[in-house]
């Protein structure tokens, strides 16, 4: 069932990310949600935290650190700490909307299954909160426009916030390493696929012993222009709707005749 819009000033707001308490993103981020809405909190991993994926601290347990009243630390991944927000800091009343990153980096194509960033969001979406995973791609020297994400996400936020919003659905957005002025635009698309892999490099470290090291992927280049990569590419910002359901509904229909 599809939820009404959402009242952003009165709004309860979680921010969270992968990449830490002291990411530059997260700092981005809180800016950009106080000017949303009067109700912030913040609860982050207390170091990195990228590409933990969907992934649960169950062998141990966590330990919490709040800093301020509304600013708290969990020695886990991004899931744990929507679910330490939810169901313990804001119990008295959940949040409403949950907003994660400003990722270091983009996350587009591939990157949704490993990235911790689009997990918090993915766990907000289990516990029936609305969220949006937000992640800035980076220059070719590799620095980072944060301005860029902070320009153009409060009212692609708030855009968001005034549509009907499905039950198990999340959206994940992803800025160009452009400068404000040189966006063209924004684009609703699909995620797409690189047509590169990801590298795998042999090395030898300074005892002598052989190692592998997982490393990004070759390029960002997709032969499908209606994706993420094909909308960031052409200096767009990508607005990508993600679902839990990962079922194939074709597939499926034909299963059914298979083992009926």
């Amino acid at each position: 069932m599809a939820e009404a819009s959402l009242d952003l000033e009165t709004a309860r707001v979680l921010v969270t990310n992968d990449d830490g308490i002291h990411a530059p993103g997260l700092k981005t981020l809180e800016r950009i949600a106080r000017r949303l809405s009067r109700d912030v909190w913040v609860v982050a991993p207390e170091a990195e935290q990228s590409a933990t994926s969907h992934s649960l601290t169950l062998r141990r347990p966590l330990r919490l650190r709040r800093l301020t009243r509304r600013r708290f630390t969990v020695d886990g991944t991004p899931t744990d700490c929507v679910l330490v927000a939810h169901h313990h800091i804001m119990a008295d009343r959940p949040p409403d909307l949950v907003l994660s990153g400003i990722n270091h980096g983009a996350n587009l194509g591939e990157d949704v299954s490993y990235s911790g960033t689009v997990a918090a969001a993915m766990e907000a979406a289990m516990l029936g909160v609305r969220a949006v995973a937000l992640s800035q791609m980076r220059n070719s020297d590799g620095a980072i426009t944060w301005h860029t994400a902070e320009t153009f996400a409060p009212r692609i936020i708030a855009a968001l916030m005034e549509i009907q919003w499905p039950r198990d659905l999340l959206v994940n957005v992803n800025f160009p390493p452009l400068p404000p002025k040189e966006v063209t635009g924004v684009r609703a698309c699909r995620q797409g696929r690189r047509d590169e892999g990801i590298t795998l490099t042999e090395g030898v470290d300074p005892t002598g012993r052989p190692y592998l090291w997982i490393g990004d992927f070759l390029s960002d280049t997709s032969s499908d222009p209606d994706t993420d990569l094909g909308a960031v590419m052409e200096g767009a910002i990508a607005v990508t709707p993600l679902h839990l359901d990962l079922t194939h509904k074709s597939t499926l229909r034909r299963l059914r005749e298979v083992f009926s």
